[in-house]
């Protein structure tokens, strides 16, 4: 199109246009476009600029629903549109668009035995931040207009940069326009289009006290809890090792040890709590219609199709459950959909927008958290603030976006792609946090770095663990300067419990015996607020860390000493997960209890008289776990069932073959026959994981040997009685 500097009597109308024919241009997705949007008022261009970002970066679509055919141009975890703000000291557009696509490569889908699959689109970029050098110095400038003119190498050596792969959308404003124009006329040959919006200048002192929509270095894209409008997500963690589990209200910390024979290895499942009461109501517009039919939303020209598209998705589960009285989001729809052709003020459409996503939220605080009741509340809250960034609870919003992001990346099927959501989520908790201090807003504050914190460990699944590890603690730990005792002792004791959780995961990858020292020191401190008549399953819960932190310690110092403080904590934790109430939970315990009575049986200060005792509190203690397990089913585990069926089978083993043991030949026969059965069990477990399963193989010929040492050729007779015949042509070579 052509740029020309004609006022227009209806600035709106012009663009929305104008908008429209931008967006479309970059959802077509061609490839090696530029496009220049050009600007003079920065509100509008913040405007337009996060709208394309919310409803370009992730399609909707997409996110909700995979292709079954493997041919999506996209996950919900890698952005179509990336958001950049210029690096003003290194003003590089092309180099940063590099730097992006070498830190996040396309990821290769459809990869199977017979293809190797293939990478993703590269997104198109979104360039902010060229006005900014106006205030920079003149050699600043010039230099920004030296990197576009070499642009013409870029495009003449194709295969030296891959940001050609893909489209550039530059904001700028009229004078940098006119500028590029002259300094920089092969870079502006090379444009594909140029959409102009209608506004007045903005000075160039203004603006300095508006948060900023775009981090400086990369976008908000990249990721991709409480008076805020979602509670926090205060976790009550124990360590878990192998199988992760299901989203509870309350996450903790289990372990179970993977094989006897080595160091147990412990894995993390993080988990959070889902928002569970809506504390701030604020005043909304009297906004209100008739109940509106779905055909009558088909014909809106304002508002964003996939909002649209999203709730009458949900009308019939999210109408069904309004009280008498309450909004209908189509309702609010319609409403939205008059402001907009009234040409209401951007306060009247932010806070019609809020309501629906307010309506939203309830619903996902009441358990409801679909993808798509996600997807229509971040929607609608990006759309609030998109139309005021002044909303008088922006904050809150902002961290309740952070939690939302977070939500999604823990619904199936975003969690095996979630790392970029867990990036948004933390670049919404960051910005929430610039605008608030803990002198004014003490509450939030506190919450928003306890969410942060949680944010934080569930990134350390993804990337950089120990350093993301760190960040949870500074965050938890800040929040603890204003979570106080005082001012609330559960939401105190829940962040320390939080803290020796991350604590603890920090130990696994630095100063081991330092960090497991301050997470029992946490963990002894929440305890200490936790009673275990008002709390018993919180209570047993951070028992359980606490013996999980000295069971980890042992391995490192005193073990004798820290081994016999796991057992007595464990021990403790057991009087409150019970199986009756607990049993998922009691038959992690029993667990965790079981490799530690193994272990001290085999510390090498342990009196020999004391490590029969010991095996066979190791023997109960496992037999306890696999029976509660099979009662439950592999899916409410926490533990690996397969690796604890050879854990009972070695404690067997152990016992029989111990020169200590004095029982007689049936006694004997029981306990060989025992861990022959356990180690059969996993072996039939194990045959998709080859190294385990050979490792057990083992297990199983080591117990077949024994019977021959033990009970003679009638003992090994029995013995391989019990194998199935399809092992027994690899067993007998071995004996």
């Amino acid at each position: 199109m052509r740029v020309n500097d004609t006022a227009h009597s209806d600035n709106s109308a012009w663009n929305r246009q104008v908008y429209h024919r931008l967006k479309l241009a970059l959802s077509l997705g061609l490839r090696r476009q530029i496009f220049l949007a050009v600007c003079d008022d920065l509100h509008l261009r913040n405007q337009v600029a996060a709208r394309l970002h919310s409803t370009l970066a992730y399609p909707v679509g997409q996110v909700l629903y995979q292709p079954a055919d493997g041919q999506e141009s996209s996950t919900p975890a890698y952005p179509r549109l990336v958001t950049l703000r210029l690096n003003l000291n290194e003003p590089n557009p092309i180099e940063q668009i590099n730097q992006w696509l070498n830190d996040y490569p396309p990821p290769v889908v459809g990869a199977s035995k017979d293809t190797p699959g293939r990478p993703l689109p590269i997104p198109t970029f979104q360039i902010v931040g060229v006005e900014q050098l106006t205030k920079q110095s003149v050699a600043s400038q010039r230099l920004f207009l030296h990197y576009l003119r070499l642009s013409e190498e870029y495009f003449s050596a194709q295969e030296s940069s891959r940001f050609l792969e893909s489209s550039v959308l530059l904001w700028v404003s009229r004078p940098w326009l006119s500028a590029i124009q002259q300094s920089a006329p092969q870079f502006w040959r090379w444009r594909t289009g140029v959409f102009v919006f209608a506004g007045e200048p903005t000075p160039t002192t203004q603006n300095t006290s508006h948060p900023e929509r775009f981090p400086r270095s990369q976008s908000l894209n990249l990721g991709n809890l409480e008076q805020s409008m979602l509670d926090d997500l205060d976790i009550e963690t124990e360590v878990r090792t192998t199988a992760e589990t299901e989203l509870e209200f309350k996450n903790e910390l289990d372990f179970a040890a993977q094989t006897l024979a080595n160091s147990t290895n412990l894995k993390d499942d993080s988990s959070a709590s889902i928002p569970k009461e809506l504390i701030n109501k604020q005043k909304q517009p009297e906004i209100r219609s008739n109940q509106v039919e779905k055909s009558s939303l088909s014909a809106f020209s304002h508002v964003n199709q996939e909002l649209i598209d999203l709730v009458l998705a949900t009308m019939n589960t999210i109408t069904h459950t309004q009280s008498e009285g309450e909004w209908q989001p189509q309702e609010l729809l319609l409403e939205i959909e008059k402001l907009h052709s009234q040409k209401a003020a951007g306060e009247m459409l932010a806070a019609a927008y809020h309501q629906l996503g307010n309506i939203y939220r309830l619903h996902i605080e009441q358990g409801q958290s679909t993808l798509e009741n996600l997807m229509v509340a971040i929607l609608a809250y990006q759309e609030a603030i998109t139309y005021d960034e002044n909303l008088p609870q922006l904050p809150d919003t902002l961290n309740d976006l952070g939690t939302l992001y977070w939500m999604l990346y823990r619904t199936p099927p975003n969690i095996e792609q979630g790392k970029n959501y867990i990036e948004q989520g933390i670049e919404f908790y960051k910005l929430a946090l610039k605008m608030i201090s803990p002198e004014t807003h003490l509450d939030t504050y506190a919450r928003v770095q306890n969410n942060l914190g949680t944010a934080y460990g569930d990134l350390a699944k993804f990337a950089s663990p120990g350093e993301n590890w760190q960040q949870a603690v500074l965050a938890y730990s800040e929040a603890l300067h204003y979570r106080t005792v005082e001012s609330d002792p559960l939401k105190y004791a829940a962040c320390q419990n939080n803290l020796g959780t991350a604590y603890w995961h920090l130990a696994q990858y630095n100063q081991p015996v330092v960090h497991l020292k301050k997470a029992i020191a946490a963990y002894q401190e929440a305890l200490a607020h936790y009673s275990p008549q008002a709390e018993p399953l919180k209570y047993g819960m951070i028992q359980n860390n606490i013996g999980t932190a000295y069971w980890n310690l042992a391995q490192y110092e005193q073990p004798g000493e820290n081994l016999q403080l796991a057992i007595d904590v464990y021990s403790e934790a057991l009087k409150y997960r019970t199986p009756a109430h607990v049993p998922s939970a009691c038959a992690a315990t029993q667990n965790n209890l079981g490799t530690a009575y193994w272990h001290l049986a085999n510390f090498a200060q342990t009196p020999k008289e004391a490590r029969q005792n010991l095996l066979q509190l190791c023997i109960h203690a496992y037999e306890e776990a696999v029976a509660l397990a099979n009662s439950l089913g592999s899916s409410a585990l926490s533990f690996d069932l397969f690796a604890t069926y050879n854990n009972l089978g070695l404690a067997h083993y152990q016992l029989v073959t111990d020169n200590t043991f004095n029982g007689d030949k049936a006694v004997r026969s029981q306990h060989l026959e025992a861990a022959l059965d356990n180690h059969l069990l996993a072996l039939n477990g194990l045959s998709k994981q080859p190294e385990a399963y050979q490792t057990t193989f083992a297990y199983v010929v080591k117990t077949v040997r024994a019977f021959h040492n033990e009970l003679g050729i009638q003992g090994q007779n029995l013995a391989l009685s019990k194998v199935p015949g399809h092992l027994l042509a690899e067993i007998l070579p071995k004996l």
